[in-house]
């Protein structure tokens, strides 16, 4: 069972380095960070956490498939592995269609680009040399010139029966988004095909807010996931309340066969909450 924590995409990017290296010294095992359209690069913010820690494994959650070329992106992950080797976990998604929308991005075909983007970046990670003209990746004979002598994991950030299926077959991992609960865990699992004790990682991702007003705080992004999940807001999920409360909220995840929980403390000090949380565990 790994705890992770979020840095929230609405914090100025400047205090990821302080955050991470707080972080870093407590005993949670994952930071992870965001690639949403128009707040902050996910490979930059990547690398800026792993180079000011020294044991935190970096989560990305989650680069956009469609705003990536995998051979790009190969290099990207490729790097920061051998820099850092043993402390990435990549992940891919298919972007918030509008988003894509918006820059000229949306693919035709949302799961064969992320198949064979996942497909690709992964093999370009063992050191292959990879050849693939899919529906839409479109790769002759490259390879990385310096392959990671530790290959990260490559996890895939989705939420529908069909993607989570593709993740199952393709990924070594899956992030379900904020807000869902503990009662959803196995029916996913069962989904990826992870039900039955496979080697593949699930991460679920959680609001977190350990102080009496949580609610009041939480209630725009709460409502806004779920417009994004397809839910009633008072469906969505989150571990808040008085820190025990949330930290039962944790191990429901975890006892419901989540193997990572990543939770996104919400408002302007998030350290306090994690510290909270921290002293509940």
């Amino acid at each position: 069972m790994r705890l992770g924590v979020m840095f929230d995409r609405d914090l100025p990017p400047e205090q990821l380095i302080p955050f991470a290296r707080a972080l870093d010294e407590t005993t949670v095992d994952d930071l992870w960070v965001v690639e949403d359209l128009g707040w902050t690069g996910g490979i930059s913010s990547a690398a800026t956490a792993l180079a000011v820690t020294s044991r935190l494994r970096v989560g990305i959650g989650i680069a956009p498939a469609p705003l990536r070329n995998p051979m790009l992106l190969a290099m990207e992950l490729a790097n920061l592995a051998r820099v850092h080797p043993g402390r990435l976990a990549a992940g891919i998604g298919h972007g918030v269609q509008d988003w894509m929308r918006q820059v000229g991005a949306a693919p035709p075909s949302p799961l064969a680009l992320l198949e064979e983007t996942v497909t690709a970046v992964r093999a370009l990670l063992r050191g292959e040399t990879v050849t693939l003209h899919g529906k839409s990746v479109h790769l002759d004979r490259v390879s990385l010139v310096h392959p990671p002598a530790v290959v990260p994991p490559v996890l895939t950030g989705v939420k529908s029966p069909r993607s989570l299926a593709l993740s199952g077959r393709v990924a070594q991992g899956t992030i379900v988004p904020e807000g869902i609960g503990p009662a959803q865990v196995p029916g996913i699992l069962e989904q990826i095909g992870a039900a039955d004790g496979a080697d593949h990682e699930l991460v679920v991702f959680t609001f977190l807010h350990t102080e009496a007003d949580g609610s009041q705080v939480a209630q725009p992004m709460v409502e806004g996931q779920a417009s994004f999940l397809g839910v009633a807001p008072e469906d969505v999920v989150m571990a808040d309340g008085s820190p025990e409360r949330a930290a039962a909220q944790v191990k429901s995840l975890w006892a419901a066969g989540a193997d990572t929980v990543a939770v996104r403390p919400l408002g302007s000090d998030p350290l306090r909450h994690v510290t909270a949380l921290l002293s509940a565990l």
